[in-house]
């Protein structure tokens, strides 16, 4: 991009929103998705559904990092993603995959979604291992599946909630736990939750399995404390981050042993993750 263009009306804003969305996506990110908006074809959610809505927002840059934090909870899951993810050699590889999921399962053709799970589906069927203590773990696993799910759908929806442009109302938040079903049924997960109350129950569920291991705070400390990003970045991620351990029950905090950053839950907090999502969205020209 040349000098002029960058100093016009909407440069900056180009400028910053095709770095951002690279780093999210990937250098194939914009093949992705010109695949993703414009092949024709019947989607698994129509224009109309919350999973859109939630999504498509630039809230979910806090609801991944709170979902990340709060699966690491679960020792299995762990480690899982410790022995095979990647997320400490290639994090920035592992969150384009992440997001072009996300992407294609909830925009893409119903064809391009299936192949997507499908994909998903043999990865996980070659993920297995035992822990540190000896407990094996297999990543199909539909009861270790499931948990991801959980937490992952509670993550977006509760980052939406405070930090979306346009919260849903009751009936949107079952709405869309129903949708993320859809792609959890598909992904192998037996009896997902379909409304915002069961997805309550089933969190509540896991909490006698969840425990903090040695992976899961380092993973937190990594994630939170040292980032592989320039330092020029690092005021924003942090307000993120922040943000995204602040939606977390204070049970998870207590057991990641997260920094006790003075004001965490305080309106500063709120309104700094609320001036970083709005920026993001703005760059993103959403």
């Amino acid at each position: 991009m040349r000098i002029k263009d960058v100093v016009r009306p909407g440069g900056i804003r180009e400028l910053a929103g095709a770095a951002l969305f690279e780093r999210v996506a990937g250098p194939d990110g914009p093949a992705a998705r010109s695949r993703i908006h414009d092949t024709p074809g019947p989607r698994w959610f129509g224009e109309d559904r919350p999973i859109r809505v939630v999504h498509g927002d630039a809230s979910m840059f806090v609801g991944g990092l709170r979902a990340l934090l709060l699966q690491s909870l679960h020792p299995l899951a762990m480690a899982a993603v410790a022995a095979h993810s990647g997320y400490r050699g290639d994090p920035w590889g592992r969150l384009a995959r992440t997001s072009t999921f996300l992407a294609t399962t909830t925009f893409a053709t119903a064809e391009d979604a299936q192949r997507a799970v499908d994909k998903v589906r043999g990865i996980h069927q070659r993920v297995r291992g035992t822990t540190a203590e000896g407990a094996a773990y297999h990543a199909a696993d539909p009861h270790l599946l499931a948990w991801v799910h959980v937490a992952e759908v509670d993550s977006f929806l509760r980052a939406h909630q405070r930090h979306g442009a346009h919260p849903l109302d009751q009936a949107g938040r079952d709405g869309y736990v129903a949708d993320a079903a859809r792609v959890a049924t598909a992904l192998g997960v037996g009896d997902p939750p379909r409304t915002e109350a069961e997805l309550a129950e089933h969190l509540e569920s896991y909490r006698p399995e969840l425990r903090p291991t040695p992976e899961a705070r380092d993973a937190a400390r990594f994630l939170l404390l040292t980032p592989p990003i320039p330092w020029p970045v690092r005021l924003p991620y942090g307000v993120l981050g922040a943000n995204a351990v602040a939606l977390l029950p204070r049970w998870a905090r207590d057991q990641l042993a997260v920094p006790r950053l003075p004001g965490l839950d305080s309106a500063a907090v709120r309104f700094a993750g609320h001036g970083m999502v709005r920026t993001i969205r703005w760059a993103l020209g959403g």
